[in-house]
C-alpha cells in the first residue's frame, strides 16, 4: 500500500526537511500543495521553471519519496472571475510542470455557488451549475492531454458533485482519459447522511472504482449536532472494513492521510500500518 501525507500538515518547511520529515515517519508519498508547504512560495507557483522544479523534485525523490499529487485546489465557479481565471491558470501551469515533477496528477475538488468557504449552495445542485463546473474542467482536460498529464477530481457533499455519481457524470460529460477520480469518504458526509457511510463508500466504489486512483484517509466523531474531523484512528470510521474496500477497489492507488494532525500523525500511520497488515493477512 502507497501510503502518504499532505505534506503541508507537516507545516511549511524547505522541501529537504519535509522529505526528511515524511521519510522518518515511513510515508511513501506526499500531495504536495507548493504555496502552503514550502517555504518562500508564498504566491500561486505561476513562476515555476524548470530549475526550481527539479530542485524541489530532488529533495523529495532522494529520500525515496514520490509526489503524488500536485495540489492546485480551486472554485471553478466562484463569482469573482478573476479568481477563477487564475485559478485556471495555475491548474494549467501544474499539469505543464507535472512530469517534471515526476507526479502522477494534479488535483481539485469541483467547487461551490456559495463563493468562499466551499459549503452547500442550492445552484449547485442544478443541471446549470452542473455545466458551469464541467466545462471549466473540459477546458483544463485538453491541457493535460497536451501535456500527457493526469488530473483526479474530487467530490463531495457541499459542492457541484456532491454525490459520487455526479463526479461520474463529470468524467462521461468531459470525455478525456486524462480524468481520474480521488475518493475522501469524509467529504461526501454530513449530519443527515454519516451513519451510513459504508453505503455511500460502496456507492462511491461502484461508481468511480474503476478511475479511482488516490483515497484520502480521514477520521470524524459526532459533537454537538456537527461533524469533527478527527485524526485517523480516533474517530468512528471502521477502517478494519473500509481499509479493506478500499484495497479491493484499488490496491495500487495512493492513500493519502489529509487533515491530521503534526502531533498525531505517526500514531496514525501506525495505527493504518497495522490495519493493513492485518487485512491483507
Amino acid at each position: 500500500m502507497r501510503l502518504g501525507v499532505r505534506v503541508h500538515d507537516l507545516g511549511r518547511n524547505t522541501p529537504l526537511e519535509l522529505a526528511r520529515q515524511v521519510k522518518e515517519i515511513g510515508f511513501d508519498c506526499v500531495q504536495l500543495v507548493l504555496n502552503k508547504a514550502i517555504l518562500n512560495e508564498n504566491s500561486l507557483p505561476t513562476y515555476l521553471d524548470d530549475e526550481k522544479v527539479e530542485a524541489i523534485y530532488k529533495c523529495f525523490s532522494e529520500k525515496g519519496i514520490e509526489i503524488a499529487m500536485l495540489g492546485a485546489y480551486f472554485n471553478p465557479v466562484h463569482e469573482n472571475k478573476e479568481k477563477v481565471k487564475v485559478g485556471v491558470e495555475n491548474f494549467s501551469n501544474f499539469l505543464t510542470y507535472a512530469n517534471k515533477f515526476h507526479a502522477g496528477y494534479v488535483g481539485s475538488e469541483t467547487g461551490s455557488f456559495s463563493n468562499d468557504p466551499w459549503v452547500y449552495h442550492p445552484f449547485n445542485r442544478t443541471e446549470e451549475g452542473f455545466k458551469q463546473s464541467a466545462d471549466v474542467f473540459k477546458q483544463l482536460a485538453k491541457v493535460a492531454e497536451a501535456n500527457n498529464a493526469k488530473m483526479a477530481l474530487e467530490g463531495a457533499f457541499g459542492h457541484v458533485c456532491y454525490e459520487p455519481k455526479v463526479l461520474r457524470k463529470m468524467y462521461d460529460y468531459i470525455g478525456s482519459n486524462s480524468l481520474y477520480f480521488t475518493i475522501d469518504l469524509y467529504n461526501y458526509l454530513d449530519i443527515s447522511n454519516y451513519q451510513n457511510y459504508l453505503d455511500i463508500l460502496d456507492e462511491a466504489i461502484a461508481v468511480l472504482g474503476d478511475r479511482t486512483v488516490i483515497f484520502h484517509l480521514k477520521d470524524f466523531i459526532v459533537e454537538n449536532g456537527k461533524l469533527v474531523k478527527k485524526d485517523v484512528g480516533q474517530g468512528m470510521i471502521d477502517y478494519k472494513i473500509v481499509l479493506k474496500k478500499l484495497l479491493d477497489c484499488n490496491p495500487s492507488a495512493y492513500f493519502i492521510f489529509e487533515g491530521n494532525s503534526k502531533d498525531g500523525m505517526q500514531a496514525s500511520y501506525d495505527f493504518i500500518k497495522k490495519i493493513e497488515n492485518e487485512v491483507i493477512r
